[in-house]
């Protein structure tokens, strides 16, 4: 009798243990297929840009469409060069980064090194508050706020200019860079701050020699979602910088940017297939090289200082 027993508290032991390992294997396979599905996305969406692009390179000379100066593409006199388009991206996005990157840099180093916790707990919050406001309440305020105010100090600004996007687009990134860089900067290991103090350093010396050089990888990570988000913002640029494709590198100029255009082309009445419509996949293909160039840039930088640190 008291064999039967043990025999089946074993055979229950069993049980439950082949569930655990039944459990564990479709936990594992429904993480499997859901890092499948994003890689089978991304492929999916690259293969669309490629196959649409080589479609309109079949009538565009891609030389044309990295020399040109006009970018016309719906005209009669029709122009590729898509120049135009990456300028006014290009513009933008530095402008962004212009503010976003040291005043975000400045504020994470605040909140992490120098501020109260219980101030840390209100601005934190209140800046990471910013990311759920729709961009294009962010491009109306650029727009009808933020350029009104630069006309006062630049009378000649006019209505619709690269500045005052850019200058949203940075307050809009900022709590991005704020939030990574402080989480980075607060994961350095509290005996490098004191054998600074140790030393005799100050808390700005040891911030500023300690503390940003051994977190710096993943600030330069903030950075490079910082210019991944700046490439690819849509509204902002399409509600304060304009629409109308001009070849310039002047912030205070009205310009298009390549996913403005995108928009402009996507709500239009474009047939499919068209050279027009066509279009837009080569800009897409442009920005995505563009952003990832970028990236690759900002992780080679990142590794370059995980070597030197």
């Amino acid at each position: 009798m008291s064999f039967s027993s043990e025999q089946r508290v074993v055979s229950t032991r069993l049980a439950k243990r082949k569930m655990r390992h039944v459990s564990e294997k479709i936990i594992e396979t429904l993480l499997f297929l859901s890092a499948a599905a994003s890689i089978l996305i991304t492929v999916g969406v690259v293969y669309i840009l490629v196959r649409e692009s080589v479609l309109f390179f079949q009538h565009v000379s891609i030389v044309d469409f990295l020399t040109d100066t006009q970018w016309t593409p719906l005209f009669d006199d029709a122009h590729f060069g898509i120049v135009v388009l990456l300028s006014g991206t290009i513009v933008s996005s530095l402008v962004a980064l212009g503010v976003a990157i040291p005043v975000g840099t400045v504020v994470a180093l605040y909140l992490s090194e120098f501020a109260p916790s219980r101030t840390r707990n209100i601005i934190k919050p209140t800046l990471e508050l910013l990311s759920g406001i729709p961009t294009v309440v962010f491009g109306y305020f650029a727009l009808l706020f933020i350029t009104p105010l630069l006309q006062s100090v630049f009378p000649e600004l006019p209505g619709f200019n690269l500045l005052s996007a850019g200058i949203m687009m940075g307050i809009m990134i900022m709590p991005l860079i704020v939030s990574i860089s402080e989480d980075a900067i607060r994961a350095v290991p509290m005996n490098l701050r004191e054998g600074s103090y140790a030393m005799g350093a100050t808390r700005l010396q040891t911030a500023i020699r300690v503390v940003i050089p051994a977190s710096i990888s993943g600030i330069t990570a903030s950075y490079i979602l910082g210019i991944s988000r700046a490439l690819g913002e849509t509204m902002i640029v399409s509600i304060a910088a304009g629409m109308q494709p001009n070849f310039t590198w002047n912030p205070i100029e009205p310009a298009a940017t390549m996913t403005a255009y995108i928009v402009q082309v996507a709500l239009g009445d474009l047939p499919h297939g068209s050279i027009g419509y066509q279009t837009i996949f080569a800009t897409g293909l442009t920005l995505m090289l563009s952003t990832l160039l970028f990236n690759i840039l900002g992780f080679w930088m990142q590794h370059k200082h995980r070597e030197r640190y």
